[in-house]
């Protein structure tokens, strides 16, 4: 629902019918349509943190390859562009700078995202791992973001963007 018509979508009333519950079911567990948004956020962190915990977790027990992780970010970013999760996700971030119930959330979100960096660098060799995973986040996030804006379909110079940080992060140290 977010992702076809954003958060406006999400009222009781829409909520219910598309979950084929009575509406006052729903209001009886939602006093609230911020509530019923929130809480529907904060599920979908709880998924997203657990499922690139586990991607990052791979990498990490096989010892991937600098090829197995450029695959491993191809992959996250190559999903459709409009799938709900990735609409989600900057839909939680930009709401949580207006609901600071949900800036723990967004924080979380973010570190998981950073985490599965860290481990995609740890393959590439990338000295500091940890250190560099913000830029390599901020770049896979603005690329979602244009593909998202634009229309694109596929995640085209995601490797060569990644490949530009990676350089820079060596010939810094």
């Amino acid at each position: 629902m977010i992702a076809q018509d954003g958060i406006g979508a999400v009222t009781n009333r829409r909520v219910a019918a598309e979950a084929g519950v009575a509406l006052g079911s729903l209001t009886y567990h939602f006093r609230s349509q911020t509530e019923l948004l929130r809480d529907s956020l904060l599920r979908y962190v709880e998924r997203e943190v657990a499922r690139l915990g586990a991607i990052a977790e791979r990498l990490r027990a096989a010892e991937a390859t600098p090829k197995q992780a450029a695959v491993a970010v191809e992959q996250l970013l190559d999903s459709d562009p409009a799938r709900p999760g990735a609409v989600a996700e900057l839909e939680l971030h930009l709401e949580a700078s207006r609901d600071p119930a949900l800036q723990d959330a967004s924080a979380r979100c973010f570190a998981a995202y950073e985490d599965f960096a860290t481990a995609v660098l740890e393959a590439l060799g990338v000295p500091e791992p940890a250190r560099h995973a913000p830029s390599v986040v901020a770049l896979m996030i603005g690329l979602t973001m244009r593909r998202l804006g634009t229309g694109a379909q596929d995640a085209h110079g995601t490797a060569d963007a990644l490949l530009t940080i990676v350089r820079g992060a060596r010939a810094g140290d």
